[in-house]
């Protein structure tokens, strides 16, 4: 843990989201390799800018190129894999950017660790999680797809490479998935096209008012 640091307070989430004219939030997505998630992630984020909302998405691959090149994919470090995204996701979130991450993201733990993130106080907050700074909506998105479907569309050949004992501790073959038990929204890509998936995400978020400022 670091020491000898202090918290250096800015605009409070309620000036900010006033400024930028909207509120931030992250839309976790989450399934096994070749679901579907970094597909309508995409078209997510590509529907919003043209709504003229700020929105950025944050993908499992890409980020692994540069902010966690460090990182394998043993269980420990896909659990920081997930840390940091969500930490990552937060800032987003509170610049009042709408942060789309397209992460496997295989364990509840990690999952639930990254949506209490989101509901956690500013840090050096004396007012907790209350008045000019609220809770950051968490969205969570499972892309679900039968894992045979998933094999068969396989564009990266990863199953094929999993199955021959060529990549060690893959998602679905040789380390587990654990379901999302309570999603926000669950998208079954094999039976949704992504323009149908889009547009279920864009309502769920217009009726709980995610996507304008009145609370």
């Amino acid at each position: 843990m670091a020491t000898n640091i202090t918290w250096h307070a800015s605009l409070s989430r309620r000036e900010r989201n006033a400024n930028r004219k909207q509120r931030g939030l992250t839309i976790w997505f989450t399934g096994l390799s070749a679901s579907g998630k970094s597909t309508i992630a995409t078209a997510l984020e590509q529907h919003l800018l043209h709504l003229g909302l700020a929105a950025y998405r944050l993908d499992g691959d890409n980020v692994r190129f540069g902010l966690n090149k460090d990182l394998g994919f043993s269980e420990s470090d896909r659990t920081e894999n997930i840390r940091r995204i969500a930490e990552v996701a937060k800032l987003f979130a509170d610049s009042s950017t709408i942060a789309i991450t397209s992460f496997i993201s295989p364990y509840r733990r990690d999952r639930a660790v990254a949506r209490e993130l989101h509901a956690a106080p500013v840090a050096g907050s004396e007012s907790g999680s209350q008045g000019d700074n609220p809770p950051l909506p968490f969205v969570e998105v499972w892309v679900d797809v039968p894992l045979e479907v998933a094999e068969q569309r396989d564009p990266k050949e990863l199953y094929k490479k999993a199955r021959k004992g060529e990549i060690r501790e893959f998602t679905g073959v040789s380390a587990p998935y654990e379901e999302p038990e309570d999603p926000e929204i669950r998208i079954k890509s094999a039976e949704t096209s992504v323009e149908e998936a889009v547009v279920l995400i864009v309502g769920y978020l217009q009726e709980r008012g995610l996507l304008s400022l009145e609370e």
